[in-house]
């Protein structure tokens, strides 16, 4: 079994940074990692994912350019770095892992996070 625990979230004005951070616990070797986000009344949207084997990222192409995926192997930890913010980004940020980055990336991972919320406003 996997845990995941997001954190980093909060509170930013257009323009400004965050960092997200999910930590992987449990049988976490070897796990191919991303980041989707979710509105209320919308459905869950991808955003960024990273193959263990590479350490290659995909991106969606709202966030491109912007975001930026990483992953610490030796701490089983998935980074997101968000810059240039808008408040249309403003979503619950989940973290998701399974054994092959295509299952990550097509939303059908089998662990998931808790979410952490991310709110962009002046």
């Amino acid at each position: 079994q996997v845990q995941l625990v997001e954190s980093g979230g909060g509170l930013v004005q257009p323009g400004g940074s965050l960092r997200l951070a999910c930590a992987a616990s449990g049988r976490a070797f070897g796990l191919s990692m991303g980041w989707f986000r979710q509105v209320p009344g919308k459905e869950r949207e991808f955003v960024a994912a990273v193959g263990w084997s590479l350490g290659i990222a995909d991106y969606a192409d709202s966030v491109e350019g912007r975001f930026t995926a990483s992953m610490d192997n030796a701490k089983n930890t998935l980074y997101l770095q968000m810059n240039n913010l808008k408040p249309e980004d403003t979503a619950v940020y989940y973290c998701a892992a399974d054994s092959r980055a295509p299952t990550v990336v097509s939303g059908e991972a089998r662990y998931w996070g808790q979410g952490t919320q991310v709110t962009v406003s002046s």
